[in-house]
């Protein structure tokens, strides 16, 4: 299975693990319509690193957010799903979540997509190295380092996968972790 180049935007959970049974590929989720600024600034960032591709479920909600998503970052790949093939089984409900493998597969791939060329990556040990954690001042470290990178703030494991999602380069996650550590000092 390829590996999508760029970061698939979904709308919950269920829609992330739906797309992953069907390629392999990073994704974002709006938890909803009322998508959060943080969210916007992590699609415009995925936008620059790697391209994003908007796959909403094909209803009023769904149209919605790609609206929202479309106005306010630019430039985004746009997949669609018919919606005879988001219906479940059981006829109730309609969503990405629902369809099958070869139906997401069918939708992506009418969007022309690249292979990924990964960067080299940042490890749980460099993570360690620089604070991030299992250190006293972890969390905070953390909150500094997603907001300098854009990334947001996580926990050590899901800032090890972001960065990597994202791309950062290594040199720009030293400066970045060089940024933090030195504000700390001038504390």
């Amino acid at each position: 299975m390829e590996k999508i180049k760029e970061i698939i935007v979904v709308e919950g959970k269920d829609d992330t693990v739906t797309v992953k049974r069907a390629v392999q590929a990073d994704t974002i989720e709006t938890n909803g319509s009322e998508i959060s600024e943080s969210t916007i600034e992590q699609i415009r960032l995925a936008q620059q690193r790697r391209g994003v591709i908007i796959f909403t479920d094909p209803d009023y909600p769904g149209e919605r957010i790609r609206k929202i998503i479309a106005e306010k970052v630019p430039g985004c790949k746009h997949a669609f799903l018919p919606k005879h093939e988001a219906i479940p089984r059981n006829g109730k409900g309609l969503g990405v979540e629902h369809a099958s493998v070869e139906a997401i597969r069918k939708a992506l791939n009418e969007v022309k997509q690249e292979m990924i060329h990964i960067a080299e990556e940042i490890t749980k040990d460099d993570l360690i190295e620089a604070g991030l954690i299992g250190d006293g001042r972890s969390k905070e470290r953390r909150e500094k380092l997603g907001a300098i990178l854009k990334i947001g703030y996580t926990n050590g494991k899901q800032l090890h996968k972001r960065l990597n999602m994202f791309q950062i380069q290594k040199n720009d996650f030293q400066k970045a972790v060089l940024q933090v550590l030195q504000e700390e000092d001038n504390e």
